[in-house]
């Protein structure tokens, strides 16, 4: 099977390439990337006016599945990934059961298989989360892990955490930490600060994250241990990590569309689609999350998709879960947000959705746009007017706090091994 894609503006961070050129895939790779290519037998499309990116790679979501698919499946999870321009997502271990075992993470892959994107299953540090007992992590390498957290039940304990660190250097894989210090964060809803004040609410203090990404980097330094900061949210944690990238040391991270576009002055106006952990922060958390985007403090922006049921997210800001969906709104918002105006470059925001996470979770075939690669593409349109319209995600869920937003820039085709999953590319 041929497909060319003809007279698209390609953006290949790996190579620097920007420029008008197509792109010829074949049986599901990439086999020629360039000026004009003649292939008489393929299909052709025609993207002209559009951008062509390697594919979009989510390290961030919780997709339900197995155990809570009343919020969300595999496969309507993959299938609101491709229509945000995603040929790839990473599945969060917060299933029920966990994904501690070979057997949980073998049901993922399976299922995933009929799914419209590529799903790498991120599998538990420990053995049901409880932060206690490493799991059998050869085990779960050799079928198909890709990474290890504890997500949102980080490890307390730093000599587990250390434990593991050392044993992520020995085998080589990739930890990635959501930062909470438990007994800081104690029964925190919202940001401490003078919202929380107002809004008479518990606060989390943006200590309870720090205090953990500070101990990770130690960790990281002392062990040699890869570590992957997920949803940073404070200035200082921000700070903490572009100091460690200046010393050297194997620490990524990650920031999500809303902690660089929204504040803790928005859940005022907002309700429980605007609880979410880490909570928004203040407006200089968020400068500085920017900032550290453009600066390179940060590697990679995610989603940390966490699609909840609307009667859960109806009971009060106080009971409610923490999270909202973000895989069919991120593109978009920081587009329009940061692209828009200038605040990154394309292809910094190509990168950081495409390049920067294939080589964080060593996957050679993918963020590149070059001969022999998968043919994993993102096609966008840069003056696409949309209106975020939760009624009509894909996702079982619509929490979202973005609903009605009017952005420019978006996802019109989703190209996943050769085979077109998404498109809203007139004929």
């Amino acid at each position: 099977m041929k497909t060319l894609i003809r007279n698209g503006r390609l953006i290949d961070p790996r190579s620097q390439t920007d420029g008008i050129g197509d792109v010829l895939i074949v049986d599901g790779r990439i086999a020629e990337v360039g000026g004009l290519i003649e292939s008489a037998d393929a299909e052709v499309i025609d993207a002209s006016g559009l951008v062509v990116a390697p594919g979009f790679i989510d390290m961030h979501v919780h997709l339900r599945d197995p155990g809570q698919t009343h919020k969300e499946t595999i496969k309507t999870g993959t299938r609101a990934a491709a229509r945000g321009g995603f040929t790839s997502v990473c599945a969060m271990p917060n299933t029920s059961p966990v994904n501690d075992n070979p057997e949980v993470t073998a049901y993922i892959k399976n299922t995933a298989a009929d799914g419209d994107v590529r799903v790498f299953p991120i599998a538990a540090l420990t053995k049901g989360l409880a932060g206690a007992e490493p799991v059998d992590f050869a085990a779960l390498l050799a079928t198909g892990a890709i990474a290890f957290s504890d997500d949102g039940r980080c490890i307390q304990d730093p000599a587990i955490m250390r434990r593991v660190m050392e044993t992520a250097r020995k085998l080589d894989f990739l930890v990635i930490d959501h930062c909470e210090d438990r007994a800081l964060f104690g029964k925190g809803v919202v940001n401490e600060g003078p919202v929380s004040r107002r809004l008479n609410l518990p606060g989390i203090p943006a200590a309870a994250e720090e205090v953990i990404v500070a101990r990770d980097i130690s960790l990281a330094e002392a062990t040699g241990g890869r570590v992957h900061i997920a949803h940073l949210s404070t200035k200082e944690s921000a700070r903490l990590v572009g100091e460690a990238k200046r010393r050297g040391l194997p620490v990524t991270a990650e920031v999500t569309p809303h902690h660089l576009l929204l504040s803790d002055d928005d859940v005022e106006l907002g309700g429980p689609n605007f609880k979410m952990n880490p909570p928004l922060r203040g407006k200089r958390d968020v400068a500085a999350l920017i900032e550290a985007v453009r600066n390179g403090a940060v590697d990679v922006f995610a989603t940390d998709h966490a699609p909840h049921a609307a009667a859960e997210k109806s009971v009060g800001f106080t009971d409610a879960p923490f999270g909202i969906v973000g895989l069919e709104t991120a593109v978009s918002l920081l587009l329009d947000r940061l692209v828009r105006p200038g605040l990154i470059s394309l292809t910094r925001f190509v990168a950081m959705w495409s390049a920067r996470p294939a080589e964080i979770l060593r996957l050679p075939d993918k963020g590149r746009l070059a001969a022999g690669a998968d043919a994993d593409l993102t096609l966008l349109d840069l003056a696409r007017p949309v209106t975020v319209d939760a009624a009509r995600f894909a996702s079982l869920s619509r929490n979202t706090p973005f609903n009605g937003w009017a952005l420019h820039g978006a996802p019109v085709m989703t190209i996943v091994g050769g085979r077109t999953v998404f498109s809203d590319v007139p004929c």
